[in-house]
């Protein structure tokens, strides 16, 4: 339970205690995007208990999934700095103590803060930590372990939209509130079962081979420090300790981040809204209130079928270099399903939608971060996904609210759905375009040349000084580790390549 986070040694085990890791992951994951849309049951009762519009209410939801999306830079460092399984319990303490304040809230603004701020900050810190850990146990079987892990968002949605309308009718908000906090320390319990994989961590490099090694107990230092997840070890002055990243920003010079970061805040924008409102729809079309949470319960019930088929399925040989195109395909899909949906008023029409639904938002929820891994490798994931995250935060601001004062304003709710499905299925033609034209084009240049900002769009070569980077050459995608450069007048080496790959000759 101390500092160290994450080693890594030869390879990820793709199995043994990452199974456990996966089903804390598969919990964390079922917390993160499950909760804030679940929470949505209660927001009939906040509006009459405080006299408040849709829209300040939806607030509650969207501040908790920005705190879960902005915080990312934060919860990077802190994983960097302490290690996974720590912030994870602090996390879930967090996620916790901010649902049990908010039951004694008296103002919207209470409730902002606690379970809002909080409860979304708690979440956070359990969320990143627990896909990092789950990028350093797999790597073969990573699209099947990154689908099976999605899988606990409609697993939880699915079962906490009927709890939570079963402990607003016998408890109220409050009392609902109050023990949801309770429900929420078993993150706690995710959070302890994250024990590094395995192997020792990567040596810092030394400048060169006639610099004098560091004493015992630096390298001893150095060895500790390298353990930490996400850890980037560049060159230190001789017998001084290296310097770390704590935080990559110059993944954002990467063009597959800057297409994917793009992608992801259209897809922000309106790939939640129709979830957070549907509840609320339902009953002012005139649905009883349990038909009206029980259609989330269908969203969930599909998406638990669609997220581990997805993300087997882009872990086939001949899929798994395109899957970039899948999550597009995927990303069409949910938008045109929105905008055929508009106009849904009866139940079985709203039934047909939340399959529909949930079939394509289960494919995006698999291949999300897969896609992302795939894009900046495993080294710099950590801090992609922070700063994707940070991205998506302020989508989520701005898409949720703004329909909810649409709804305010229009009181029409066939605006929303044609907004949200414009949002989603332009995220999916952006992203397969920019993929085909761009990132695709990016591939095929010469191995020797090298993009501006020092570093190939298309490879994850570490650097040997602070202003120089190598390419690698063109590989699988999700598979790329960083390769020695071997000094001036050495042999060439053969390097084991992961699983998919070939060896190659540095």
């Amino acid at each position: 339970m101390g500092a160290g986070g994450p080693r890594r040694g030869e390879g990820p085990p793709d199995g043994g205690w990452g199974w456990a890791v996966l089903g804390a992951c598969f919990v964390v994951t079922g917390f993160a995007y499950g909760f804030p849309k679940a929470v949505s049951v209660f927001f009939r009762a906040l509006m009459r208990d405080f006299g408040a519009g849709y829209s300040d209410t939806a607030w509650v939801s969207s501040i908790m999934l920005a705190m879960l999306y902005g915080t990312g830079p934060v919860s990077s460092i802190l994983v960097t700095r302490f290690g996974c399984r720590p912030v994870m319990l602090v996390g879930g303490l967090l996620a916790s103590a901010g649902m049990v304040l908010a039951s004694f809230a008296t103002r919207l603004l209470e409730l902002y803060l606690t379970a809002g701020v909080l409860t979304g900050l708690g979440l956070a810190l359990n969320f990143q930590p627990s896909l990092i850990m789950l990028g350093l146990y797999f790597e073969r079987r990573r699209p099947l372990a990154n689908g099976l892990a999605a899988a606990g968002s409609p697993v939880f949605l699915s079962a906490l939209s009927p709890l939570g309308q079963q402990l607003l009718e016998h408890f109220g908000w409050r009392g609902g509130f109050l023990l949801l906090g309770g429900l929420l320390l078993h993150c706690c319990a995710c959070g302890a079962v994250m024990r590094p994989p395995p192997g020792p961590g990567p040596r810092p490099r030394r400048d060169s081979a006639d610099d004098p090694p560091a004493d015992a107990d630096a390298d001893a230092d150095a060895d500790a420090e390298a353990e930490r997840p996400g850890l980037r070890l560049r060159e230190a002055p001789p017998g001084g300790r290296p310097r770390r990243r704590l935080l990559d920003v110059a993944v954002c010079a990467d063009r597959a981040f800057a297409v994917y970061a793009v992608t992801k805040f259209l897809m922000a924008l309106g790939l939640f809204v129709p979830a957070i409102l549907l509840v609320n729809y339902a009953k002012d079309a005139g649905v009883p209130d349990a038909d009206a949470a029980f259609l989330l319960s269908v969203v969930g019930f599909v998406d638990i079928v669609a997220r581990p088929a997805c993300g087997a399925l882009a872990g086939l040989a001949r899929l798994r270099p395109h899957v970039a195109y899948l999550f597009s395909l995927a990303l069409v899909a949910n938008g045109l399903t929105d905008l055929s949906s508009a106009r849904a008023r009866s139940y079985g029409a709203l039934v047909a939608f939340c399959v529909a639904f949930g079939l394509s938002y289960g494919m995006v929820g698999a291949l999300q971060f897969e896609v992302l891994m795939a894009a900046v490798g495993s080294l710099r994931f950590p801090s992609a996904l922070g700063l994707v995250l940070l991205v998506e935060a302020v989508a989520v601001l701005i898409g949720p609210p703004s329909a909810g004062r649409l709804v305010d304003a229009l009181k029409n709710y066939e605006i929303i759905f044609y907004l949200a499905g414009s949002e989603v299925a332009l995220a999916g033609i952006f992203m397969a375009v920019a993929t085909k034209c761009c990132l695709r084009r990016s591939r095929d240049t010469p191995p020797g040349q090298v993009a501006e900002g020092g570093a190939s769009d298309t490879e994850d070569a570490e650097a040997e000084a602070d202003s120089e980077a190598l390419p690698t050459g063109a590989e699988e995608p999700g598979s790329r580790e960083p390769l020695e450069v071997p000094s001036p007048g050495a042999r060439p080496a053969e390097v084991e390549a992961g699983p998919g790959r070939d060896t190659k000759s540095v």
